[in-house]
């Protein structure tokens, strides 16, 4: 059994390090793009099925989307924390401390998500408000927010075993995971909400079913000795200081996240005071579709973070660079793609969720205002992960606050401020274009003084 495992390891080790890394960008990409769309349809079919109960239920996908930010932003800041250190502990290959920072994450997810649960059950409806909900989208909100409240341990928790599987490189069982929670979702939303006659609470109890799903699903493969990082109490007593290491590498998407979260509730806010609900709606559906559209290059730069991270642990500083200039390359080119469908479908995309011509005319604007600007995201994308993915925390943070806090936040106040509605609308487009030409010096800059490949006589050498 010993001699198996050392076997299994030593297969991924040299997967890792010697497979061409665009074939290894894209197997391990591929799976999480497949489970990034899946999770972006089951959103969208939120939308979709609740848009037909009228524009402030369909406000209310917006707001309550807020709220599922934040519990990712903690999710992510947990897994993709410990991914990054569990990646390049397994690229030194330190099975047991990549174990240690696996346990530990887990049990921070647990703790975080039944204290944010809790606390947004007790205090729902002003926090609804903050979130962006007006009087008339508030009680819609608070139907389909209760269950993403009560789920929220469960969700965060799934976050973090994704993230730490694509870091391992078991980008395959993190999309099994994944996907058959998003599907199971898309089946439950029209059955409770239109067979079972439960509205929008149909919608939250859905995603709530799904996403205990996913859990039991992903949480498994650790407990079945799938993954070279195991999960046991027991290791929490040996490093419990790790944690703070864990926090500080996951900071960025915390980061990232969470002023996502704070944006859109300035969003949905700005946009209830110049349109009403049918812009709160109209500017909650352009960013679902615009995101599943970002989400195939932030696929392919997810299975990029893994090869980053592991490599940078062996040492071998090449295959980092060329793996980002390949995943920045492929990004741009998928992206485009979409981009050129979405533009010359606008209108009609967003008329799919909700035929209102309110509703059409200020989305149709918005939407090929972002989808124009998804050109300038694959370097931001591929510059963040690469610095939060071998520890360059404070370069990955400061990117991660550039695009949806530093710049977007002034920007949408301002712009809303001059010009009203189309503030709004334009906001994230400028604020996108801006983050690339602050990313692109950094980023190259950094990549040039990389060091060159380590040999292994030096590495023996280090060791004595």
């Amino acid at each position: 059994m010993a001699q198996n495992s050392q076997t299994m390891r030593d297969e991924h080790f040299e997967k890792m390090t010697k497979w061409p890394v665009s074939k290894l960008v894209i197997t391990l990409g591929i799976p999480t793009t497949i489970s990034m769309l899946v999770s972006n349809i089951y959103n969208m079919a939120d939308t979709f099925f609740v848009s037909s109960l009228g524009n402030s239920a369909s406000g209310a996908v917006g707001v309550v989307f807020g709220l599922m930010a934040i519990i990712q932003a903690f999710g992510f800041m947990f897994g993709h924390g410990a991914g990054s250190i569990i990646a390049r502990k397994l690229g030194g290959r330190d099975e047991h401390s990549a174990s240690v920072f696996a346990t530990l994450s887990i049990v921070a997810c647990l703790v975080v998500g039944t204290l944010i649960g809790v606390l947004g059950l007790i205090f729902i409806e002003p926090l609804m408000k903050l979130l962006g909900s007006t009087d008339t989208i508030l009680p819609y909100a608070k139907g389909y927010g209760i269950y993403i409240l009560i789920i929220c341990p469960v969700t965060m928790t799934s976050f973090a075993l994704n993230n730490i599987l694509r870091y391992e490189g078991k980008a395959f069982f993190a999309m099994i995971g994944l996907t058959i929670g998003g599907v199971l979702n898309i089946i439950g939303d029209p059955i409770f909400i239109f067979v079972f006659d439960m509205g929008i609470a149909g919608a939250g109890l859905s995603t709530a079913l799904s996403q205990l799903i996913s859990f039991g699903i992903l949480l498994s493969v650790f407990l079945c000795g799938k993954t070279q990082s195991k999960l046991s109490p027991k290791l929490l007593k040996e490093n419990p200081k790790g944690i703070f290491l864990i926090m500080a590498t996951g900071f960025p998407s915390l980061c990232r996240q969470g002023l996502g979260s704070i944006s859109t509730m300035i969003l949905n806010n700005l946009a209830g005071i110049c349109g009403g609900d049918a812009a709160v709606a109209a500017m909650s559906i352009v960013n679902r579709i615009a995101f599943f559209i970002f989400a195939v290059g932030l696929g392919i730069g997810q299975g990029f973070q893994p090869v980053a991270s592991f490599n940078y642990g062996a040492k071998i500083y090449s295959r980092v660079k060329k793996s980002f200039y390949f995943t920045f390359f492929t990004g741009e080119i998928l992206l485009g793609a979409f981009v050129i469908v979405g533009m010359l479908f606008s209108d009609r995309l967003i008329g799919l969720f909700r035929n209102d011509p309110a509703v059409i005319a200020i989305g149709t604007v918005s939407l090929k205002l972002q989808l124009g600007a998804l050109f300038f995201h694959p370097l931001v994308i591929c510059s963040n992960m690469l610095f939060q993915s071998i520890g360059e925390n404070k370069k990955a943070t400061f990117l991660s606050m550039l695009r949806s806090g530093i710049l977007f936040i002034p920007i949408i106040l301002i712009l809303t401020k001059f010009f009203g509605l189309f503030g709004v609308q334009s906001a994230q487009a400028i604020a996108d274009v801006l983050a690339f030409f602050v990313t692109a010096p950094m980023v190259f800059r950094f990549l040039r003084k990389l060091p060159e490949d380590e040999t292994a006589e030096e590495k023996v050498l280090e060791n004595e």
